[in-house]
């Protein structure tokens, strides 16, 4: 009996730990900018704001090129990069490398590439891509991502690939019932660190789209 209730005690312990951690972490972490411009069941009409990603290609299955991605770009915002910083002195000016840590912004983004996957991460909003540092690893590239219209769907739970279709084919649903035009691949976008409860995830799919002519 007292071994039960250890265990009982234990598992309400990491339950409401994982609650406290991950809205600590949603709480500080900066998010994509978007308007909501349409919303209904398993539907949002979105309108993004331009932003500059960092990414990498990964080669795998589904479940696990995210977490190859991750440590790829976690470890590019942690500080394996090149900085160059201008710092101002009576003259003349020099510029001295240095490394950097970037925030960390939400989601984490993973798309298909031919048979390999393009997982990225959003840079925070504060930088452009000619202020960001250098990657220090080559498998790690930055890139602006223009303003565009995306159909996105929420969802919690596993972050298993059955799951993911079965949204995705919902969306695809709700964009052909409004006779929007999909125009680039479906996004599986992940929102949470890898130890949040899966039932506290948020996970979204998001399909670049057209409007109807």
């Amino acid at each position: 009996m007292g071994s039960r209730n250890c265990c009982r005690m234990l598992f309400l312990t990491l339950f409401f730990a994982g609650i406290f951690l991950s809205g600590s972490v949603a709480m500080a972490i900066e998010e994509a900018m978007y308007k909501v411009l349409e919303k209904g069941k398993n539907f949002e009409l979105r309108q993004y704001e331009p932003h500059v990603v960092a990414e990498t290609i990964v080669e795998g299955n589904f479940s696990e090129v995210g977490n190859e991605g991750f440590r790829r770009l976690f470890g590019y915002i942690s500080g394996k990069n090149r900085s160059r910083r201008s710092i101002s002195m009576t003259a003349p000016v020099s510029q001295e490398a240095e490394s950097e840590r970037i925030p960390m912004t939400a989601p984490v983004n993973q798309e298909v590439e031919g048979n390999k996957w393009r997982i990225t991460f959003l840079m925070p909003s504060g930088y452009a891509l000619e202020t960001l540092p250098a990657p220090i690893d080559p498998r790690v590239s930055l890139r602006e991502v223009p303003g565009r219209l995306m159909a996105a769907i929420k969802y919690s739970g596993t972050w298993s690939r059955e799951r993911y279709e079965a949204k995705k084919a919902l969306l695809e649903k709700a964009i052909r019932k409004r006779g929007l035009k999909p125009v680039g691949e479906p996004i599986f976008a992940r929102y949470n660190a890898p130890f949040t409860p899966w039932l506290l995830r948020r996970n979204e799919v998001v399909i670049p789209v057209d409007m109807p002519k």
